[in-house]
């Protein structure tokens, strides 16, 4: 089967359509033009197929071009039987292809090499083909000082080497024992001495068993980092260790080799060759091995979740083109303070100390009103950062004291502003402005365009991922930077507003490219028509290709740049235009008449159908933003602080972070919330994702609260019956292992996920959840 063939039954889709897929992913096209302008030629493959599909593509040959090197070293040796090559070539993974490769890779000088070379190979092999053979007496054959074989023993040593090696490299056996292992083994994690003190965050690893392929990926990644932070030490067990009987591994060796306790004089021989080999070389190979499959499946789904939550934050709703104030808090240091206008552009800062020790209430106050007015500004950003309630209050009582300004106010994630305020990016752009001051520009902005801000961050810094330290960071920033790629291109970037991040972010684009874009509109002023980028330095035909359609001209020469119709699909617009007997401004936004016209009638052999129907829907709302309206929540006046929580309230809140094992929630006390999965609906739920979002606003129930701890537990089922009084003392529940542990580790309470999906979520144990996990958003 060839590379188009795999790829199309792996997709589940025709192989025309990988064909056309691939051959303009080799022509320089990017995912996201692939996925809106060009679904004729795929068949309509949308960007998460497209996204697959190039993954599995590199894998695929990375995988033929290993192949061809195994071949060739094979071919060298004089190796290279019919079938081994018919086996090479059929190899559909790298695991497959390696375990093919073993007997003939190149290696140090091993002891079953040196008794090969003795001449103990024939003593070996009859012995396996022949167990009727006394060991002893065969051996003595194959004694020769000179070769270093002083005595049968030597030699017998020397062929269970040989036959040992062989077992250990046995492409068949190494597959059957890799499932084995998967569907039976155990990891057994145990405390390295003398670490329970440095060590207590994993104080539920200390004694911990489970099945290998059981444990999910949040519990994993702690017990990884566990034995990284030299805590703990992992085992793999299969089978009793207690037992005196073979366990599973060393019986497989036996079956596959068909050795049996026959009363044959080399029986029990064989069997100790056996049992050594599986001891010796297979279980730490496959023990390293299966180790390494568990943490990457664990990474796949740590990175899948911190993906999907990042998608979800940057296409959260934006404020939109509003003057805005952003507050980043602080208490002795102060609060800082930007302006910026409804293009962005900073426009006024100020440092403001209303909070203690120098409790300047009234002059903040006073303050922030002038700004406000001054600026015309129309929206209070405030960062959820420490002070965030008594800056809240802030402005609480600002709105009141002048309602005239008619001010709206929201508490916004600051995750990554620290990190932008401090980035070459940020000294570029304010190289005047201290860097304090920088973080309040950043949340203004993040309240204006969520998406436009958080570009300029690195992706992992944005915190709304589990372990994401804990990953393959290479594979993250992949992973990250086609969600970013994937969002920017699906809302559309003002070609004429955007930053050279966001910029950067367009498909086809990159950051020089974005640089001079942005100096050719400094230079020349803003663009009027999208075929004035021809004329940037260094974007040609290829690239205006790729990007064009992804950037708007808001007020240009031509309506249809604003849209997402791409500029190579305009004579599609005028032969409408044309049929209609109508203007373009009489079509635009004219949804009722559009919806009149029959797509087919427009079609030629370049725009098929796809295309059609996408320009009609773009002209029905040209330049639609994909993302919701805008929502804020509201906190509730007088609980601010854990203390102010009692079991049974009603909150309102933002969804901060979803993880696998639940969703946190910041209800405006500075200390996110849990609602574990169990407690997210009245029914059962596999992924958290199905029913809450990061950045959704939502109504909570405070289920628990565990003070000394501070942490929370809270409900998304309302109906549901909370603790009854507030909890001041130390639960005994699992504690987290690092940021994002499920904290189901310990065997008597089992990852409920597990059960049949017609059960229903039983409910939270609430100050077990709060203890188990409210820590995780602090230590991402």
């Amino acid at each position: 089967m060839n590379l188009i063939q795999t790829l199309a039954r792996e997709l589940a889709v025709q192989q025309r359509q990988i064909e056309a897929a691939v051959t303009l992913m080799d022509d320089g096209a990017t995912v996201p033009f692939i996925a809106r302008y060009r679904k004729e030629a795929t068949g309509g493959l949308d960007d998460t197929q497209l996204r697959l599909l190039e993954e599995r593509l590199t894998y695929l040959r990375e995988l033929d071009e290993r192949r061809g090197v195994i071949l060739a070293s094979i071919r060298e040796q004089g190796q290279l039987t019919t079938e081994l090559e018919a086996a090479l070539l059929a190899a559909d993974t790298k695991t497959r292809l390696e375990d093919l490769y073993l007997p003939y890779k190149p290696k140090r000088r091993t002891k079953a090499q040196i008794a090969r070379e003795a001449g103990l190979a024939p003593l070996a092999h009859g012995l396996l083909a022949d167990p009727t053979q006394t060991p002893e007496q065969l051996a003595a054959a194959f004694i020769d000082a000179e070769r270093g074989v002083a005595d049968a023993k030597a030699a017998l040593e020397g062929a269970r080497q040989i036959l040992m090696e062989e077992f250990a490299e046995n492409a068949e056996l190494l597959a059957q024992l890799r499932d084995l292992l998967w569907d039976k083994a155990t990891l057994h994690s145990q405390l390295v001495e003398g670490k329970a003190e440095e060590g207590a965050k994993f104080r539920d690893y200390f004694d911990y068993r489970e099945a290998v392929h059981k444990i999910p990926s949040h519990r994993a990644l702690a017990l990884f980092r566990g034995r990284n932070e030299g805590v703990l030490q992992l085992e793999l067990e299969v089978g009793d260790p207690a037992s005196p009987e073979p366990d599973l591994g060393e019986r497989s060796v036996v079956a596959h080799y068909q050795l049996r306790d026959a009363g044959r004089p080399a029986d029990g021989w064989l069997r100790e060759t056996a049992r050594w080999a599986w001891k010796v070389k297979l279980l730490p190979h496959l023990d390293t091995e299966l180790k390494q499959r568990l943490r990457e499946l664990a990474e796949v789904e740590a990175i899948r979740v911190f993906a999907g939550n990042l998608r979800d934050l940057l296409l959260a709703a934006p404020a939109g083109a509003r003057p805005t104030l952003g507050l980043d808090p602080g208490l002795r240091t102060g609060v800082k303070v930007a302006v910026v206008d409804s293009t962005g552009k900073l426009i006024a800062t100020a440092t403001i100390y209303p909070h203690a020790p120098r409790n300047q209430w009234d002059e903040s106050l006073q303050t922030l009103a002038e700004l406000c007015r001054h600026h015309r500004v129309e929206l209070l950003s405030i960062g959820n950062g420490t002070a965030s309630r008594e800056t809240d209050r802030l402005a609480n009582d600002l709105m009141k004291r002048h309602p005239e300004l008619r001010l709206q106010k929201l508490v916004v994630s600051e995750a990554g502003a620290s990190v932008y305020s401090a980035s070459e990016l940020a000294a570029r752009e304010f190289p005047e402005v201290d860097v304090s001051l920088r973080g309040a520009v950043s949340i203004a902005r993040r309240l204006q365009d969520p998406l436009a801000e958080l570009v300029k961050i690195e992706p992992k810094a944005i915190g709304v991922g589990q372990y994401q330290h804990d990953v393959g960071q290479s594979r993250l920033a992949r992973a990250l930077d086609a969600v970013v790629e994937d969002c920017v291109n699906a809302v559309g970037v003002d070609v004429n507003t955007a930053s050279a991040p966001l910029l950067a972010r367009v498909a086809g684009l990159n950051a020089t490219l974005a640089r001079n874009i942005v100096e050719f509109r400094d230079a020349n002023g803003a663009f009027r028509r999208r075929g004035q980028l021809l004329k940037v330095p260094r974007l040609g035909d290829k690239t205006f290709e790729q990007a064009a359609g992804f950037l708007r001209i808001i007020g240009g020469d031509s309506p249809l740049d604003r849209s997402a119709v791409h500029p190579e699909a305009y004579p599609v617009v005028e032969r409408i235009l044309a049929a209609s007997g109508r203007g373009l401004h009489e079509i635009l936004g004219n949804a009722a008449f559009l919806q009149t016209l029959e797509p087919a009638r427009f079609t030629d052999s370049r725009f098929g159908l796809p295309t059609v129907r996408d320009i009609l829907l773009e002209l029905e709302k040209p330049g639609r933003d994909p993302r919701p309206a805008f929502e804020t929540a509201a906190f509730k006046e007088g609980v601010e602080t854990l203390a102010d929580l009692r079991p049974g309230m009603v909150l309102e809140g933002v969804v901060t972070n979803v993880a696998n094992f639940g969703a946190f929630v910041d209800i405006g006390v500075h200390q996110d919330g849990l609602v574990h999965v169990s407690a997210l609906a009245d029914r059962f739920v596999k992924d958290p994702r199905d029913v809450v979002k990061v950045g959704q606003v939502v109504k909570v129930k405070v289920l628990d609260v565990d003070l000394p701890r501070k942490r929370i537990a809270l409900t998304l089922r309302l109906a549901e019956p909370a603790n009854g009084g507030l909890s001041t003392r130390s639960s005994s529940a699992p504690q987290p292992a690092g940021a994002g542990d499920g904290g189901k580790s310990a065997p008597e309470r089992p990852d409920r996920r597990n059960q049949p999906r017609e059960a229903v979520n039983p409910p939270a144990t609430p100050s077990a959840l709060a203890d188990a996990f409210a820590r995780a958003r602090r230590e991402r």
